[in-house]
């Protein structure tokens, strides 16, 4: 088993406090595991096949659950300590235990030789933006665009694949929103919780035993339009409810954010079409809508241990009505960042390029410090300030 130091954890394992803790009674073994501090998954295979994640990769433990029907009667005993049916007429299971921690349980046969449980255990407290940015998931010269984004209610969506920090982005920049603002938030189940004094959470529910009382995401995003929202937030865009999100932020709901599961900023006009046919929409109408509908996409990626935020891109429609997802801003191997050829469309819906006359076209302007208004364009260097976007390099 690997140990793990401080040093190696990621923003999106904070590791200074334990997190809520289920009964010995509930857990069983596992719970040693739920508490130990800096913890975000823990993940069974088999009864000695236990897993957990600390924040710099998956680490097998010592844990033994004793056989296959010891694991099985821990998952039925979490999934009904979450309100959640778990036998063989209902094989797959998700539920938010006591303390917040999220299941996922598969039983046999989808689940081959032994029921699978999956915990992904809540952070005890969110990140800020500055936190990131010291943690090295946000390079120093994004910031500025970043608070830029909140501060000029762009429509924005988070990508990346399992693991690699959307929540935790998502929810260190809804913590810079107006407190005056109010922002609801749809999920599957309760996740994200920025640092926000006026935050509405609203949750879908499964089917009961009798197969009634389903209430889905797309049922949810409809809901939360009649709430007076400032923003609205979809929690993960992942079926039918990717219509009624476009429909909002199409009709003058600014400031609104998602998530979506992609390998790269390249691949989320494939991924949006997909979710768009399970809603009923063709390429066309997902082209024209989601290119209305979001100014820019964050994409993060997990390299080991290190969270980073790699590019930042602008959302428009192609000569021939596709989608398309161009480059903006992206993180070089050795940490720098570059000007792609989508800076341009993006730095103006920012207010970062300097439009007065006599300026050079596009020409990139001394991003803001926090509370700071742009200023003028950055005199050359081959270092990228803090505070400044960088040069267009060739």
């Amino acid at each position: 088993m690997t140990a793990v130091g401080p040093e190696a954890r990621g923003p999106a394992s904070r590791a200074d406090e334990p997190s809520p803790s289920l009964s010995l009674e509930l857990a069983g073994p596992l719970l040693p595991l739920l508490e130990t501090p800096g913890v975000t998954d823990v993940l069974v295979n088999g009864p000695r096949d236990v897993w957990l994640d600390r924040g710099a990769g998956l680490e097998r433990t010592g844990v033994d659950l004793g056989d296959a029907a010891r694991v099985r009667a821990l998952a039925v005993r979490l999934a009904a300590a979450g309100g959640a049916r778990l036998d063989d007429a209902s094989p797959v299971a998700d539920a938010r235990l006591p303390g917040g921690v999220r299941l996922h349980a598969v039983l046999p046969p989808l689940a081959t030789g032994c029921t699978a449980i999956s915990l992904r255990v809540p952070r005890p407290a969110g990140f800020s933006l500055v936190e990131l940015v010291a943690a090295g998931t946000v390079a120093p010269a994004l910031e500025p665009v970043l608070r830029a984004l909140v501060s000029r209610r762009a429509n924005v969506l988070v990508t990346g694949a399992t693991g690699t920090g959307k929540t935790t982005l998502l929810a260190a920049l809804l913590a810079l929103v107006d407190p005056r603002e109010r922002i609801v938030v749809v999920e599957e189940a309760v996740e994200l919780e920025p640092a926000h004094p006026h935050v509405v959470h609203l949750a879908a529910r499964r089917a009961n035993v009798e197969g009634v009382g389903a209430v889905g995401l797309d049922q949810l995003v409809r809901a939360a339009l009649r709430m007076r929202p400032d923003r609205i937030v979809l929690g993960e865009a992942r079926g039918a409810e990717l219509r009624e999100v476009l429909a909002a932020l199409t009709t003058g709901h600014e400031g609104g954010c998602a998530t979506l599961h992609a390998g790269s900023a390249g691949q989320v006009p494939a991924r949006l079409e997909a979710l768009g046919a399970l809603a009923g929409l063709d390429r066309a109408a997902v082209a024209a809508q989601a290119a209305a509908a979001f100014d820019a996409v964050l994409h993060l990626r997990r390299d080991a241990a290190v969270r980073r935020l790699v590019e930042v891109a602008a959302v428009r429609r192609g000569f021939g009505g596709e989608l398309e997802v161009i480059d903006a801003l992206v993180l070089g191997s050795d940490g720098s960042v570059h000007l792609g050829p989508g800076w341009e469309a993006l730095a103006e819906r920012l207010g970062l390029v300097d439009t007065r006359a006599g300026a050079a076209s596009g020409a990139p302007v001394a991003l803001p410090s926090p509370g700071q208004r742009a200023g003028l364009p950055p005199a050359a260097s081959g270092e990228v300030p803090a505070g400044t976007v960088p040069e267009r390099r060739g």
